[in-house]
């Protein structure tokens, strides 16, 4: 959970307007200029909390531990032992996975100051990733006391999540969003609501007890064909035919069929079952409700991201690939995905079409609000 930088450290007009050149580099994602401008920054005037907390943000969401560590100890020498120091010093060691130096550290930094509600909230962060959920929900209640912030929501969210304890965690996230000061933080929330919603799906089961199935269901809304463990590897004929029942179960006509990548058998048959002609890329019409097809998602390759990124922005249509690789973030444009494979190929795994079915038919779904029937 990255949310140092979040909270408002004394912020004034002055320092906001030192800080805007470093931030705005942040936004074009032009991440080592950022960076320099923050070390310039923290050069000029090293009395500037926000700019340290925002430099050290910065390093810790490119997964830089050591980095943030280091920049930590920097601020320990400007600023003393201090409960600012001393919180940044926490969250780098909690992100380096040293649990209890973290909750050493953050106890430390209550004591120097029991007020500051970063401290509660990475006190309450360390204790998540240690596996203490009932510590930590009670430091983050402390944190929101202190500063109501909608990452502390958040975080609360999460852990309620975690717990199975679906409908308290929709409303830690739906607090979040009223409570957000940034579009992002606002839209963030609300892809976690719709989350948390999917998760619930599957109550009283926990997301810990899900399949790789379920789970990529829950945090991406894509439908997965192949969900049950079995003896045999689903090839691609069998994934197709399990498309065609959920589509015929689903009532979806689709008025073409757009392959990307290499010419397959099973496009044929696949176009043939679901009576609409098989096509080329250049030939895709996004208000013909298209089904787009292909082997495995490519986004490297400009057809796949302008395509999936067109019937999503039109509503129409969908996306299916044969195979998925799960990746940490996103469904990668994909609207059903045959089966979830590794690096190692597919997994022997049975093909579950009315789980299929009830998963796209969800509310909080990818295909929520699609047209899926030709005109």
């Amino acid at each position: 959970m990255r949310t140092t930088a979040s909270y408002e450290l004394f912020p004034d007009a002055p320092s906001e307007r030192a800080m805007a050149r470093a931030r705005y580099l942040v936004r074009e994602g032009r991440v080592a200029d950022a960076e320099k401008a923050y070390r310039d920054l923290l050069a000029a005037h090293p009395d500037l909390k926000p700019g340290w907390a925002e430099c050290f943000e910065l390093l810790r969401g490119q997964g830089r531990g050591d980095d943030a560590l280091r920049l930590a100890e920097a601020a320990r020498a400007q600023f003393g032992d201090s409960a600012f120091s001393l919180a940044l010093k926490g969250a780098a060691l909690t992100d380096l996975e040293r649990y209890r130096e973290a909750l050493a550290t953050l106890e430390q930094a209550v004591e120097f100051d029991p007020d500051l509600g970063l401290v509660w909230h990475e006190l309450g962060y360390a204790a998540y990733r240690l596996g203490d959920p009932n510590r930590a929900l009670l430091a983050l209640d402390r944190a929101f006391a202190l500063e109501p912030h909608t990452e502390t929501l958040r975080l609360r969210g999460r852990i309620l999540r975690d717990a199975g304890r679906y409908q308290a965690a929709e409303v830690a996230y739906e607090g979040a969003a009223q409570a957000a000061e940034h579009r992002e933080q606002r839209v963030a929330a609300e892809r976690e609501i719709a989350a948390t919603r999917r998760y619930a799906f599957y109550a009283p089961r926990r997301p810990d007890g899900l399949t790789p199935a379920e789970r990529w269901f829950a945090e991406t809304g894509t439908v997965v064909l192949a969900s049950d463990d079995a003896t045999a590897v689903p090839d691609d004929a069998s994934l197709a035919v399990a498309f065609v029942d959920l589509a015929r179960d689903s009532g979806w006509r689709f008025g073409q069929i757009v392959a990307l990548g290499p010419t397959l058998p099973v496009w044929r048959t696949l176009a043939d079952a679901l009576g609409a002609p098989l096509v080329t890329r250049t030939e895709f019409d996004p208000a013909a409700c298209p089904l787009v097809v292909a082997q495995r998602p490519q986004p490297a390759d400009p057809a796949w991201s302008t395509l999936t990124s067109a019937v999503a922005e039109h509503a129409t249509g969908l996306v299916f690939v044969l195979e998925h690789v799960p990746e940490p973030a996103g469904g990668g444009g994909a609207d059903v995905i045959g089966v979830l494979a590794d690096a190692a190929g597919r997994r022997p795994r049975g093909v579950n079409v009315p789980h299929a079915l009830s998963a796209a038919q969800h509310p909080a779904g990818r295909l929520a609000g699609r047209r899926l029937v030709r005109e």
